[in-house]
């Protein structure tokens, strides 16, 4: 990995910030993008070539793609389940940024082209109870994903495939689910569950108001990774011949209450529930069938819940308990999730 420039789109964001960090401890040469200016990105790094671009216009992959032998196309308009249902023509836009850069990545003989798809490809109706028992890299067809930003991420990984049968560019195609992890967005409407609940927890142990508003009725399901398990699989999978996209995800399902339970017993408070049952939460029940990775690779994701929550809520507690961390922090006003 660390022959040639790499280019890592989005790094100004939880996930790019992370896989920076990451190829950079490799000695790799590393250019990094975003649409967000620089002192605005999440982490910077030392040594590293940061650009500000927006990656929807053909001339700005072009720029971000010059000289580099591999791409990890990570950008996209995004965020938690709040943001993806009431902003879906957003989610949408981003379909221009990966048709852009694969443009860009064939004219420039890109040498490896990973994209950074999602579980909300997958049908709808594979994912209607609780007891989810695992959806398998096929269960995405016939079609039926997330409205908006699901669908984004399904005809982009179709393009992939066809730049790789009609133009021979080498594409790999990760399914994330569900990823959370310290440096990740945790207010202002566009984080996910992990995410929220840590920073509700902690805003009602501080605030001494143990109460904490859930989002539907808590018994929807999920699998959640951890970030470092998503850069090890990243890298393994860009690495791979595994040509179809495949699920990059934990196995392990909880609740929401669940999720609660965990968090609430990291910060050693209980709270009273209440529960949302108007607020967008998304398909019932979702959890990846690790049998792919498993069998091509030799791994799958395993950072427990428990120690990746731990780690998780002490980052964003430090956050909001910092000099510069603001009074909405602790009441929780504004926030979507």
């Amino acid at each position: 990995m660390n022959q040639g420039r790499i280019l890592v789109t989005g790094a100004g964001g939880f996930i790019g910030g992370h896989l920076v960090k990451r190829l950079r401890a490799t000695g790799a040469e590393i250019r990094a993008v975003d649409q967000k200016p620089v002192e605005q990105w999440y982490q910077q790094h030392d040594e590293v070539e940061n650009l500000q671009a927006d990656l929807q216009l053909r001339d700005e992959c072009d720029r971000a793609v010059q000289d580099v032998t591999q791409v990890f196309n990570l950008a996209a308009d995004m965020g938690g389940m709040g943001f993806i249902e009431n902003n879906r023509a957003l989610c949408m836009l981003s379909i221009l940024i990966n048709t852009h850069m694969l443009l860009a990545a064939n004219e420039h003989d890109v040498e490896r082209y990973f994209f950074a798809s999602s579980a909300c490809v997958y049908a709808a109706d594979k994912q209607t109870s609780p007891e989810n028992p695992g959806l398998k890299e096929s269960d995405a067809y016939p079609a039926e994903p997330e409205d908006g930003y699901g669908w984004e991420k399904l005809m982009s990984e179709r393009m992939c495939r066809h730049f790789r049968e009609d133009f021979g560019l080498t594409t790999r195609v990760a399914r994330f689910h569900n990823v959370y992890g310290p440096w990740g967005t945790y207010d202002g409407g566009r984080e996910k569950a992990p995410a929220a609940i840590c920073r509700k927890v902690i805003a009602a142990k501080l605030s001494g108001d143990h109460t904490i508003d859930i989002w539907g009725d808590g018994e929807q399901t999920r699998t959640f990774m951890y970030i470092d398990d998503c850069l090890e699989g990243t890298t393994r999978i860009m690495e791979s011949d595994i040509e179809q996209p495949i699920n990059l995800g934990s196995d392990y399902l909880v609740t929401i209450n669940q999720l609660v339970d965990i968090v609430e017993g990291i910060a050693g408070v209980r709270l009273e529930r209440r529960y949302n049952l108007s607020a967008p939460t998304g398909v019932r029940g979702r959890s990846s069938d690790n049998t792919m990775i498993k069998d091509l690779l030799g791994w799958a994701p395993e950072t427990s819940l428990q120690d990746g929550l731990a780690a998780t809520y002490e980052w964003i507690y430090d956050q909001m308990t910092s000099s510069s961390a603001s009074a909405d922090s602790l009441t929780g006003a504004g926030r979507s999730q």
